[in-house]
């Protein structure tokens, strides 16, 4: 629909640009699955491609995938029982024991512990908050990634602070809990608008200082009523 006033060469490279903006954002994720997908599957593959071609005398494409998929199941399933459990702890400690494949070993299973939150009581990501950044009075989303104490017990948040619209690189910050903000944005909602850079966002947001959420906290007296105190 033509914008009051607007020319026709307007208004039809406006739909242009608003449609080619729209395509890239359904495209450019897809392609990227995919590709991700199919080099995950080619360099697995032809990993058991040897071994396969060994035993059946030729290549069977496909098939090195399926048997790591299942040799990952087989994993899984004695890491959930007590002697399996106790076999795989066995081997991670010889190879943490490893020079230089101990740091590789141990950073690389770190980050896929952290990602996949299996060593935290709930995601990565627990939460999705606003917090002042790069400068006071301007907001950004931040991700809560961990709760700690100091030794005054006081309660700390770790957050991460990814950078738009590529959210694997951003900034690491420790803020009290009076510095966020609290949303209802859940985790996927925040990815679309980091990686469309605002351009797919909710219509409505639901925002609380963290104070708010805080049962029993009263707020700071005014300095009228502070002069009324005993």
């Amino acid at each position: 629909m033509n914008k009051e006033g607007e020319s026709p060469s307007h208004w039809l490279i406006r739909n242009l640009r608003k449609n080619f903006l729209a395509g890239i954002l359904v495209v450019v994720p897809l392609v990227i699955a995919v590709l991700i997908l199919a080099w995950l599957f080619t360099n697995v593959d032809n990993i058991l491609q040897p071994l396969i071609k060994t035993i059946f005398g030729r290549n069977i494409i496909g098939l090195g995938f399926v048997i790591a998929l299942v040799l990952i199941y087989i994993m899984g399933a004695m890491a959930s029982n007590f002697i399996g459990h106790r076999i795989i702890r066995f081997g991670d400690s010889l190879l943490e024991r490893v020079p230089l494949f101990r740091q590789v070993y141990t950073g690389a299973k770190q980050v896929v512990v952290g990602l996949s939150g299996t060593g935290l009581n709930k995601a990565a990501f627990r939460e999705v908050v606003f917090v002042e950044f790069p400068r006071e009075g301007m907001q950004t989303i931040a991700f809560v990634t961990n709760e700690l104490t100091n030794k005054a017990g006081d309660k700390l948040l770790t957050i991460y602070i990814p950078t738009a619209p590529i959210p694997t690189s951003g900034y690491f910050e420790i803020v009290t809990e009076d510095k966020i903000t609290r949303t209802d944005i859940t985790v996927d909602e925040a990815m679309k608008m980091i990686i469309s850079s605002g351009m797919v966002s909710p219509a409505v947001l639901d925002i609380k200082k963290a104070e708010e959420k805080q049962p029993g906290l009263k707020p700071a007296p005014s300095p009228r009523a502070r002069k009324r105190l005993p």
